[in-house]
């Protein structure tokens, strides 16, 4: 009833459902996001407003709504369904499609550079578009916020064994997280983000999941004594718009605003991956830092790897999904790896001869961060890349263990 009551009102505020378009011609795009104006995310949002206004010439209007003003992700996610809102990004993706949350499985991809790939491919826009049969737009995908870490209060979370017992907060409307905690041997706690950082203080629970930019921009480093930089989860972030708005524009103005939403999600993408690390150093004046050791993050990965299974038997999704997402990753490096193969069949005889000083430009890719010619250097739980054929061998199961058919 909450939550009905709520919608309501936030529809009242502002101007009700499908409040389309105003006496002078002008198309009324209003979004909302739960995180601060300063987050990534958000900055990138006003990017959007900035460059879709200019571009259409006004022809579109955005309000932008930040800092969860509207409400949760939930309820937000709620106002967008019934037009009083008319795009979100955040957790709520599921409501798009269920296939979303193969990207949130635990070990899915190994670093920025994989995740990226798999932000940009066809894979992932084909799943953007089984959005439409539940009534949203979903123009552009970028990754959300980065790479999980584990915040902890009551003890350091070093090795898989200190996770037992651990009440650790998860997204409540993510069942890969709970299963995931589980899977390590911690009691998840579904808990809004808002009501995170109470919940530390009080010890309502002992910890959390988050990217490093939410355990700073939501300050829970204050209630916090460590953080495990485990990257064990990234999650997609898709620009979810409400169909029925998207398709009363004209078709011209269809077009501009897909070509700005995948400019934003380009932007915030990069804005996440390169401040990822200096966040880290930041959070590290007020707590511990602690990195495994790759024996570590091998043993967690092996621990979590029965999260497929549960979700494969279920139905959610097939492990065909899964390794065409895999696939999907890597689809970047194998580009590069034939670009390369290319440029020394083709390479003159006599080498070239760099001045002094001067460096070979780095290869990019979507995204814009470079040096994504190659994978990230952390583990990676995907199928093997062999260079030399520029093949991803897919994965199967045997029980609980993922093997190469190569």
């Amino acid at each position: 009833m909450k939550r009905g009551i709520l919608v309501t009102l936030v529809a009242a505020l502002l101007g009700g459902p499908l409040t389309v378009v105003g006496n002078d011609g002008v198309f009324l795009f209003r979004y909302a996001n739960a995180q601060n104006p300063n987050d990534p995310r958000s900055v990138s949002m006003e990017f959007f407003k900035e460059e879709l206004e200019l571009r259409t010439g006004g022809r579109i209007k955005v309000e932008n709504y930040f800092g969860g003003i509207l409400g949760t992700e939930r309820e937000i996610a709620d106002a967008v369904a019934i037009g009083a809102l008319q795009g979100p990004r955040g957790g709520m993706f599921e409501d798009a499609s269920i296939k979303f949350n193969i990207v949130l499985l635990p070990y899915l991809v190994g670093g920025w550079d994989e995740a990226i790939c798999l932000a940009r491919s066809p894979w992932m826009m084909e799943i953007a578009a089984e959005g439409r049969k539940k009534g949203f737009h979903i123009p552009a995908v970028g990754i959300s916020q980065g790479f999980r870490a584990h915040g902890s209060k009551r003890r350091a979370i070093r090795t898989v064994a200190d996770f037992d017992g651990l009440k650790i907060r998860v997204p409540n409307a993510q069942e890969v997280f709970h299963r995931m905690e589980n899977a390590l041997g911690a009691n998840p706690q579904g808990i809004a983000q808002s009501e995170t950082y109470s919940g530390l203080r009080t010890g309502v629970v002992d910890g959390t999941t988050a990217p490093p930019s939410d355990l700073w921009d939501r300050r829970q480093y204050e209630v916090l004594d460590w953080i495990t930089i485990d990257t064990h989860a990234t999650g997609p972030d898709p620009l979810m718009v409400n169909l029925a708005w998207y398709q009363r524009l004209p078709a011209d103005l269809r077009a501009i605003f897909d070509e700005v939403a995948k400019e934003a999600l380009v932007l915030s993408d990069e804005l996440y991956s390169a401040s990822e690390e200096r966040i880290i150093a930041d959070l590290a004046e007020f707590v511990e830092i602690i990195r495994p050791s790759p024996e570590v993050r091998a043993e967690m990965r092996e621990r979590t790897r029965p999260v497929y299974d549960f979700f494969v038997d279920r139905g959610d999704f097939t492990w065909a999904a899964i390794n065409a997402a895999v696939a999907a990753s890597k689809s970047c490096l194998i580009s590069s790896a034939r670009d390369s193969r290319l440029e020394t069949e083709t390479r003159p005889s006599q080498p070239v001869t760099l001045s002094e000083g001067v460096r070979r430009p780095s290869r990019r890719v979507p995204g814009g961060n470079e040096d994504r010619s190659s994978c990230g250097s952390s583990p990676n739980l995907g199928g093997s890349f062999d260079s030399a054929t520029s093949e991803v061998a897919p994965l199967r199961m045997t029980g609980s263990r993922f093997l190469s058919e190569a």
